[in-house]
């Protein structure tokens, strides 16, 4: 962390613990087509950004349906369910950490930008993050293009900034917007799928807590 003044926080699988009701959402969308469900050990494997990519791996078949149908379906379940999930352990913690060391916080999600916003709200955490960065829509695309922008109109340096996120897509991601990375592996990836990367990997928020210290 030599010399990094800004985080750079992923939110899906990363601050927010949503893993079991994505596996439900996607669930319920692969019973209503007749397809084999998947189970948590499957899903830490598979998923990965594009979605569109992920979907088709586990078996949606986009020759018979536009991948926007289940796209939404998916977020409407998901957001149906969004109340039963809760911050990560510690997340409120090591964001007050990370404030109360003078560190910049960001975040930098494929979420939709208003329902990430609205999430940050009632978990009262928003005042952490100088600048959220969400889509503009819910098909959960890269975030290259997004990380790009914010640096850029906030001046601020890539050797300078740490992302932390719980895929592979964040690692690449990092790579690409020149920064560090550190990956959580209590998320929507493996520990195994995360460490084959190279990063720094580390089992949940309160370990990272004790490696910045």
């Amino acid at each position: 962390m030599q010399g990094i003044n800004t985080i750079i926080w992923d939110w899906n699988g990363t601050l927010f613990n949503d893993i079991d009701i994505c596996i439900e959402s996607i669930n319920l969308l692969l019973f209503e087509r007749g397809i084999d469900q998947i189970d948590k050990k499957r899903y830490l494997e598979v998923f990965d950004f594009p979605v569109r990519d992920y979907y088709e791996r586990i078996g949606f078949d986009f020759e018979k349906e536009a991948f926007e149908i289940p796209a939404i379906q998916f977020i409407d379940h998901y957001f149906a369910k969004v109340d039963k999930a809760l911050l990560h352990t510690s997340a409120s913690e090591i964001l007050n950490f990370f404030s109360d060391k003078g560190y910049v916080q960001l975040i930098l999600s494929a979420a939709e930008q208003q329902k990430l916003e609205s999430l940050l709200q009632k978990f009262n955490i928003h005042r952490y993050f100088k600048n959220v960065c969400g889509l503009e829509h819910d098909y959960a695309t890269s975030k290259v293009d997004l990380g790009l922008n914010m640096l850029n109109e906030l001046s601020i340096k890539p050797n300078e900034a740490c992302l932390i996120g719980d895929t592979v897509h964040d690692f690449e991601v990092a790579q690409q917007l020149g920064c560090a990375c550190i990956l959580v592996a209590n998320g929507h990836h493996s520990v195994k799928k995360l460490r084959q990367t190279g990063a720094v990997v580390v089992n949940n928020l309160d370990q990272l807590m004790q490696l910045i210290q």
